[in-house]
């Protein structure tokens, strides 16, 4: 593939998809137009630093995947090269909560994208270097024991609304591949962590509690076990897939770091009391309590990532202590962000430059 590419991303205002855009934008030469409808956790501020050359192949796009009309509009004006396609409702806890907005968005969203995808790549004679790239996880994939690892061929077993809607969304992903052509790939990663997590998740509300001594909340008993992907490493990948993956190919992304999730509530009260100077009654492993378990909490992840090694010869490069490290160190010199986030200030500001009510 050329790299002078024009890419869709969708969701690219959240965490994942911020970090693949200025990836992207830092070692491509793309034009990436980033469409996200700016849910909770999308923030298009993530981008107010671009520099010039930057900004000059980005464009935000404020809209929802599910809009047939803006879909086409897009597809049909900017002539994509390929669409990344990030935007899902992605918080287990809020799905058992409220799992309609699952369905909506991850199943009905991603169907709406596959329908403007097509219609775009027959309309254009097939290009075959025109390719669909769906990034999903491994919670698809269910519970594993003490031993083994999901490989590409694990069958799927969802146990939350959050990894039944993605299940179903990489089945509508392989099946538009199988029935039409459509040039798609799927990726299925461990969790992620790194700079501009939405403080929902593990490793940011841990470091905000540490910082505020608020009580550390664990699940259970804290022995579940994941594996642990930087987002960094995680976007090196994705770009590697989108130019060299096998068409109607499943890869696996993980970060070959297995730990229980106590292991990162304590590493991280570790760091940030070296950091902080606690030390004594007051380090931060005081603050650890231990909470009814989540209902349908899987036990174990451990991703088999041998054939995106094989294939396309992507590792990840970094340590799982040294990115750790580097991810308390960003929240930590990013507070403005964070407080912004967590105060919803932010929402002021989107509200003020991206007024729903012309959507």
């Amino acid at each position: 593939m050329s790299e002078t590419k024009k890419i869709l991303v969708t969701g690219g205002a959240g965490f994942i998809g911020t970090n693949f855009i200025l990836r992207s934008l830092a070692v491509k030469n793309w034009r990436i137009h980033n469409l996200d409808s700016l849910t909770y956790a999308g923030n298009p501020e993530n981008f107010k630093d671009l520099s010039d050359d930057h900004r000059m192949r980005y464009e935000f796009v404020h809209g929802d995947i599910r809009d047939e009309a803006l879909l086409d509009h897009l597809f049909n004006e900017e002539e994509f090269d390929g669409v990344v396609h990030f935007a899902a409702e992605s918080h287990v806890d809020r799905s058992i909560l409220g799992p309609t907005a699952f369905l909506e968005t991850n199943v009905i969203g991603t169907f709406r994208l596959l329908e403007a995808a097509l219609r775009y790549w027959r309309a254009r004679g097939k290009p075959e270097d025109f390719r669909f790239l769906h990034i999903s996880t491994d919670e698809v994939y269910g519970s594993l024991g003490a031993e083994g690892h999901f490989t590409e061929k694990t069958p799927y077993d969802p146990s939350s609304p959050y990894s039944a809607s993605k299940a179903s969304s990489d089945h509508f992903v392989k099946a538009y591949h199988r029935t039409y052509g459509l040039p798609t790939i799927v990726t299925n990663c461990s969790n992620n962590y790194g700079p501009y997590q939405f403080p929902e998740k593990l490793i940011p509300l841990v470091i905000m509690n540490i910082l505020e001594e608020k009580t550390i909340p664990v699940y259970g008993d804290g022995r579940n076990v994941r594996d642990w992907l930087y987002v960094v490493d995680h976007c090196d990948a994705l770009i590697k897939v989108f130019e060299q993956g096998r068409m109607g190919q499943t890869y696996n992304i993980g970060g070959g770091a297995e730990k229980e999730n106590i292991q990162i509530v304590e590493l991280l009260c570790d760091i940030l009391d070296r950091r902080l100077g606690r030390s004594g009654e007051t380090c931060s492993r005081s603050l650890i309590t231990y909470v009814a378990d989540r209902p349908g909490h899987d036990r174990r992840y451990s991703i088999d990532a041998r054939r995106i090694e094989e294939e396309l010869g992507w590792l990840p490069k970094y340590s799982f202590e040294e990115a750790l490290e580097q991810t308390v160190d960003w929240f930590l010199t990013h507070q403005a962000w964070v407080d912004s986030v967590r105060s919803g200030e932010y929402r002021k500001w989107i509200e003020t430059n991206y007024d729903r009510r012309t959507q």
